[in-house]
């Protein structure tokens, strides 16, 4: 069965992944595209009615040593709305960082450290004591009711002046593992640090437990907890300490109640009186649903992936540019395929790396056919997608300027109408516009005026309309007004112009004089558009 085959390498995936992290102490993948993927997983087996696999990362993590009390873990929340509704009927809550390192438990009886447990799947761990003894941060020994205690907390890497939403995660979790998983004690060891976030069976008003946990050696709390009553002060918390400055990395907050239940109780995935509010993750990991090939009005191709719509700095994201054709190809990416997506500058997905690819397939064919600047100027079947682009090129602002007449318009108008060539649209009748389907009487006024009014644009527009490949600071130095000047300069002359070499003057001299091109600058002449009449004396 193919699901089962999908299932099983996906399972195998994250077993190399946990293997690399919990026995080298190497992060493969950020933390929000494991768990991405650890959630694809459980929900296909949901799916398929396939059998389920713990939660807990894989037996390489669990350990043989059992934790006194269990790990619970936290319930994760989604936004601000399901915090609220958490934090409904419960009272006396905190907020906290939650620091991002490697969680353990810490035993001590007599007042001595007996043990330190990572925390594997909740219920047993690896015994790291002996690694610990060689962290200066952890008191070896303690005293009133520390003394015979279990303590629950975050081992993590000290940074000095650490912003979140500049820094980011700096990979800290997994050197924190690395340290703890030699066999040698390790330097690392010394910048270490402990965030105790439970002490079960402590003290059960909050105050009090903090205090005796700054007391006995447990600073970091008592200095990072604050008392919250609304969602808003919960998102007051998460928002500062998300770009002050921090001795820790963070990804998110934890809210907790004051009072627990008896650690007796205490079982992985049920700690309903604590909760995480984590921060929007720096990267995603969603399925790419289909590939579609863009084809640019100078005739690149381009790569869209359609993705699984997913969440990123509260922006959904819906699809990502791939790229050229040989990004694509070097990225080996198909339909199906698991992607891990980021933003870039000013909010632009990006497509970072392939994930995971099934065993199964699906790669589109490109188009077979060979487009260029000059190709396209003409309508074909085959030229449908480029002469769009073009369209909604000198459509824009800096070409000829036609208010409201974007993508959707020029399809609409290439349906219904005929269109020979690139300016056909300035011979269309208002009666035309108006018939066209989807058009109503005021949006076939509008654009009829939009398309007058572009007769009145300067000869230069019109020239970059034709798709001309002068840099722009060419354009700017050019003085010509007329076609007839543009034909008369050879490649010398066009050299003269900033920006232009000797390849760049070549293809203008081409351009100019193409048939395809020469054709319709006649064609513009006898639509009356000033700078294209022949000059007098001579025949068209």
């Amino acid at each position: 069965m193919q699901a089962q085959k999908e299932v099983g390498a996906l399972q195998n995936q994250l077993a190399r992944w946990d293997e690399a992290y919990w026995l080298q102490g190497e992060n493969k993948v950020s933390d929000a595209v494991y768990d991405g993927m650890r959630q694809r997983l459980k929900e296909w087996q949901s799916c398929f009615t396939l059998p389920t696999v713990n939660d807990a990362p894989a037996p390489v993590a669990a350990g043989r040593t059992p934790h006194p009390v269990a790990h619970t873990g936290v319930q994760k929340l989604r936004d601000a709305a399901s915090l609220s509704q958490w934090m409904r009927g419960k009272t006396d809550l905190w907020v906290q960082p939650k620091v991002d390192g490697v969680a353990v438990s810490l035993v001590y009886r007599k007042g001595e450290l007996r043990q330190v447990i990572s925390r594997g799947d909740g219920l047993q761990g690896e015994d790291w004591t002996a690694r610990a003894r060689h962290i200066p941060a952890i008191p070896q020994q303690v005293d009133g009711e520390l003394a015979d205690s279990v303590l629950q907390g975050e081992l993590f890497l000290r940074r000095e002046g650490h912003r979140q939403q500049h820094d980011g995660g700096v990979n800290a979790r997994a050197r924190v593992a690395g340290a703890m998983m030699r066999n040698a004690a390790s330097s690392v060891l010394n910048d270490l640090d402990l965030f105790i976030w439970a002490w079960p069976d402590g003290p059960q008003d909050m105050k009090a437990r903090l205090a005796m946990l700054a007391q006995g050696g447990f600073p970091l709390a008592q200095a990072w907890s604050q008392p919250v009553n609304t969602t808003a002060d919960v998102a007051r918390w998460r928002e500062q300490w998300f770009s002050d400055a921090l001795p820790f990395v963070t990804d998110g907050v934890v809210i907790r109640a004051s009072r627990e239940p008896p650690g007796k109780s205490w079982r992985p995935g049920e700690g309903f009186w604590v909760a995480a509010w984590k921060y929007p993750p720096v990267n995603q990991v969603t399925e790419v649903k289909a590939l579609r090939f863009a084809i640019g009005r100078t005739g690149k191709i381009s790569v869209v992936a359609q993705l699984e719509p997913v969440l990123l700095d509260d922006k959904q994201v819906a699809k990502v540019s791939v790229g050229s054709l040989a990004r694509w190809e070097k990225l080996d990416l198909a339909e199906g395929d698991q992607v891990q997506v980021s933003l870039a500058g000013q909010g632009i997905p990006r497509l970072d790396a392939v994930i995971w690819r099934p065993i199964q397939r699906n790669k589109p064919e490109p188009p077979v056919a060979r487009f260029d600047a000059l190709s396209c100027l003409y309508v074909s079947a085959a030229c449908e997608a480029q002469f769009i682009s073009r369209l909604v090129w000198l459509s824009g602002e800096p070409v000829l300027g036609m208010a409201g007449a974007g993508e959707a318009t020029w399809r609409q108008l290439l349906r219904s109408q005929h269109f020979e060539h690139l300016f056909s649209w300035l011979s269309l009748s208002a009666d035309a516009l108006n018939a066209t389907p989807g058009f109503s009487a005021r949006r076939a006024a509008q654009l009829w005026h939009q398309f007058n009014l572009t007769r009145r644009q300067p000869f230069q527009r019109w020239v970059k309309a034709l798709g001309i490949p002068l840099p722009a600071r060419a354009w700017q130095a050019l003085t010509d007004d007329t076609w007839h000047q543009l034909q008369a300069r050879n490649e010398l002359s066009w050299q003269t112009l900033p920006g232009v070499g000797a390849e760049r003057a070549r293809q203008l001299v081409s351009y100019i004089h193409h048939p395809d091109v020469v054709a319709m600058a006649q064609w513009l002449a006898r639509q009356k558009i000033a700078g294209f009449e022949p000059p007098r004396g001579t025949n068209e």
